[in-house]
């Protein structure tokens, strides 16, 4: 049952005040994905009333969908796609499954249970990228969109920009979707972000100066100050992953210019 709407209350007297975010079905960019570490049926179709228009994709964290009821489960994906929001194991659980030799049939059961999106990831173990590859063109050809991730989950452990430009660019030659940047759910002392949170702005600049085409990059940002930097350097479109499910409608709102901190973007 769709329950999400697109009216809204004040459309009709107020526009928002930084302009051209884009409405759905976004494909490219703008896009915002919440991780679920555990929402229930009822929180989920609740989340989707309230927020369904500014939410693109839900990453079930971890390996946390193992833990569901499969009528859970199943019932939690109908619900979310049927109001054009794509669902997704995380990638630690397919780190699981690589790891257990078991990965084909991993991908087989996402089918099943009717999911349409994966994520490929090293974030835990190590992955050559000729086994990266071949589990992304695998997974295409199955009929699988890939969402990618770049970064290691481990405190202070930060790849190299050069390893990172040259993952990006060889999971999006193997068909990958679009690529995540680790910020995990801390945005501390991880990937692009330092102990404090802030950007590690000469990683930031060497990356973003030579990736070819920044929309196909998701950033990992949870945090307000990163997702503020982010709009002020790419706009209101700039793709976020990682998010809470409660800061859905708050990181709307930075979007639009409806909070004091990118409000002031427009004076």
């Amino acid at each position: 049952m769709q329950r999400s709407s697109s009216e809204r209350a004040w459309d009709d007297i107020l526009r928002d005040p930084l302009p051209g975010r884009l409405a759905k079905p976004r494909t490219t960019s703008g896009l915002t994905m919440l991780i679920d570490t555990g929402l229930g049926l009822q929180e989920t179709g609740d989340l989707v009333e309230l927020a369904g228009p500014y939410i693109d994709y839900v990453k079930l964290g971890f390996g946390t969908s193992k833990l569901y009821p499969v009528h859970v489960l199943r019932d939690k994906i109908e619900l979310l796609q049927a109001n054009q929001i794509e669902i997704y194991p995380g990638g630690t659980f397919l780190e699981a499954a690589v790891l257990q030799n078991r990965w084909h049939q991993f991908l087989e059961r996402c089918l099943v249970l009717g999911f349409r999106t994966v994520e490929v990831s090293d974030g835990t173990i190590p992955l050559s990228q000729q086994k990266r590859e071949e589990i992304i063109r695998h997974a295409n050809a199955e009929g699988l969109k890939v969402i990618t991730e770049v970064g290691k989950k481990e405190d202070g452990l930060h790849l190299p920009v050069e390893t990172q430009l040259e993952m990006i660019e060889a999971d999006l030659a193997a068909g990958a979707f679009k690529v995540i940047l680790e910020g995990r759910e801390s945005g501390k002392s991880v990937g692009m972000f330092a102990q404090d949170g802030s950007i590690r702005q000469d990683d930031f600049d060497a990356l973003t100066s030579q990736v070819k085409n920044l929309d196909q990059l998701i950033w990992e940002a949870p945090l307000k100050s990163q997702q503020e930097e982010l709009i002020k350097k790419f706009g209101p479109n700039v793709n976020f992953g990682n998010i809470n499910p409660r800061d859905t409608i708050a990181l709307e709102a930075l979007r639009v210019g409806l909070r004091s901190d990118t409000l002031r973007f427009t004076l």
